[in-house]
């Protein structure tokens, strides 16, 4: 479908961000000739007048630069072969690169102030906007380097950060996917398609995607391995620069997260392998197959299909939304009538779904709508995102609208499990209601455990590193297979190919990334429950959904009630796994 054939109301208004390229051209001219200018504030920061003009100034332009880059990469993202967004967006980011270099020397010279300064700061209401950035400062003022050193690292961060641009290059132009065939008919294989195909009902179709698909990556093992190794070594680079004993601390340290949370999470996840196990071998029995291959994970295993339109499918997030109130269903009619979302998938269009914007802008909503069911679930998912975003943009100043990615997945996935459940109470249809509960079960295989195995691959990677141990594509497909089938069981074969899984995720390059998947799920499922049986317990999610930055993720979280380094948020979403499949294995023996 070409972008022009699509009804203007299921586009999303960028308009509102720059009306025209050229109000574009004219705002990135204007602060290109400021981005410098919070320079001038370096060596007088033990002035709280002078630290506050410098630290609104920053702010004026980091907001400004953020409009400018929402504003090109989402103008790229509808159209991937158009240069010049791509353009633009890339000029944009190397001015957000000389900024951040610009003002590399705020928090050395902030640091090296005395504790007393800091503390005054802090209690001074002239700071509100600023107290948590600094209180963090305190934090880590034993990690902060000189103002040499920071300026170096800010200066190297283009070169250091390049790893994951080279690992898109070679995932998405020299992997050749090749093509197979499916009834008689030669098709091509793309990403996007391959995960279609995974979901085909013969067997064979899944055997030849799964083969051809891996083979692009093993072709290139050497090249992707190295680019993988490297961006490792960068890791533990860093992080020993920082004087860290290791880059999951570090990253664990930077995001103010407990690291027992990533330890409660291994431990749970270990404990509950026998139920991760039983579905999988559930699977194999209701399929019918004699082997159940790691291609054949991602097949329906019930006949019920549900493809509905856009405008249905919005209904129905709406309905499962309900329990969330009133003023919540108005931002989700406002999301719609003002245009926030993409909805279709056009040619060249970027792929997948996400929620962007910035603050000062709508929390647009990236969507390729195609009638099936992850559809639905991914327009609840990504207006999750967006009203976390507009709650805490509303609630708090641009210093600390943001939150972290630690709390960022959580939103998203309570709106997921609360649409689940409205789905899954109204099915009257047998065949419905077992794909609902199979794709219930799905969720949590897939982002529970399956993330937890990529957070542990990557802990062990990072380890070897530390140890002085060769990156090698063997070593990394041991370390990968042996986790495959530690995770997935005796059920399942586990096909040769598994192996190289780990060589084709690019979420490796944001290292210590995926298990906030993994803890985003497990504290929706607590927060979703009480949704549904505590009175007024929205208003206790509200805090949480406008508390942007306000403090450390791990605290904000705790304002729903869910606290992650106790055992309970994940004996909670194992006792719900474990229900969902004792529902589903009775179903199957009817």
């Amino acid at each position: 479908m070409k972008r022009s054939e699509v009804k203007r109301q299921y586009t999303w208004d960028l308009e509102s961000i720059f009306a025209t390229d050229e109000d574009w051209e004219k705002e990135f001219k204007d602060v290109s000739a400021h981005a410098g200018d919070v320079a001038a504030y370096a060596g007088k920061l033990g002035d709280r007048n002078l630290l506050k003009e410098c630290y609104d100034k920053a702010d004026a332009v980091s907001l400004r630069l953020e409009k400018l880059y929402s504003y090109a990469h989402m103008r790229a993202d509808q159209n991937t072969a158009d240069g010049k967004y791509i353009a633009m967006r890339d000029r944009c980011f190397q001015l957000i690169m000389g900024f951040q270099a610009a003002a590399a020397y705020i928090s050395p010279e902030l640091s090296a102030q005395s504790e007393e300064y800091l503390d005054s700061l802090i209690s001074d209401p002239s700071f509100a906007a600023y107290d948590y950035q600094i209180k963090e400062l305190k934090r880590s003022k034993r990690h902060v380097l000189s103002d040499k050193e920071e300026k170096l690292l800010a200066m190297a961060a283009v070169p250091l950060e390049s790893f994951s641009e080279i690992f898109g290059q070679v995932d998405n132009v020299d992997v050749k996917l090749g093509s197979i065939r499916v009834n008689g008919k030669k098709e091509k294989l793309t990403h996007g398609r391959y995960s279609f195909f995974l979901q085909n009902k013969d067997q064979n179709v899944r055997r030849a995607a799964f083969r051809t698909y891996y083979k692009g990556y093993i072709d290139l093992i050497n090249t992707i391995t190295a680019t993988y190794a490297g961006n490792v070594k960068k890791d533990n680079f860093i992080a020993r620069a920082r004087g860290f004993k290791s880059c999951m601390q570090m990253k664990m340290f930077n995001e103010n997260v407990p690291e027992k949370v990533y330890d409660n999470l291994l431990k749970a996840v270990h404990k509950n392998f026998g139920t991760m196990h039983e579905y999988v071998a559930l699977r194999k029995k209701v399929l019918g197959v004699d082997t159940l291959n790691m291609y054949d994970m991602y097949v329906p295993i019930t006949s019920a299909e549900l493809s509905v339109d856009f405008e249905e499918a919005f209904k129905m997030v709406k309905t499962g939304l309900k329990p969330l109130g009133e003023e919540y269903a108005g931002m989700l009619q406002r999301a719609y009538d003002e245009r926030w979302m993409d909805v279709y998938e056009t040619e060249n269009k970027r792929s997948g779904a996400y929620s962007g914007g910035c603050f000062g802008t709508k929390p647009f909503v990236l969507l390729n709508y195609s009638a099936t069911v992850h559809d639905i679930f991914t327009i609840a998912h990504e207006l999750g995102h967006s009203m976390h975003t507009y709650y805490s943009n509303h609630t708090q100043p641009y210093a600390k609208a943001n939150y972290e990615i630690f709390v960022a997945e959580v939103a998203s996935t309570v709106n997921e499990v609360l649409l689940l459940k409205d789905m899954l109470a109204k099915a009257k249809d047998k065949e419905l209601k077992k794909f609902l509960l199979s794709y219930y079960l799905d969720m949590f295989r897939t982002t529970l455990f399956r993330q937890t195995m990529f957070a542990e691959f990557e802990k062990i990677a990072h380890e070897m590193d530390d140890k002085g141990e060769a990156l090698t594509p063997d070593a990394l497909n041991k370390t990968y297979y042996k986790l495959n089938k530690k995770y997935y069981g005796k059920a399942v074969k586990h096909n040769k190919e598994i192996a190289y899984e780990w060589a084709r995720i690019p979420h490796f390059y944001t290292s210590f990334y995926v298990y906030k998947y993994a803890t985003g799920i497990t504290s929706a499922i607590s927060i979703a429950k009480n949704i549904l049986t505590v009175p007024g317990y929205f208003d206790q999610y509200k805090k949480f959904l406008s508390a942007g930055g306000s403090d450390s993720p791990y605290e904000i979280l705790k304002l729903t009630g869910v606290d992650l380094c106790t055992q309970k948020p994940f004996e909670d979403a194992m006792e719900e796994m474990s229900a969902t499949l004792k529902e589903l294995e009775a179903m199957s023996e009817d």
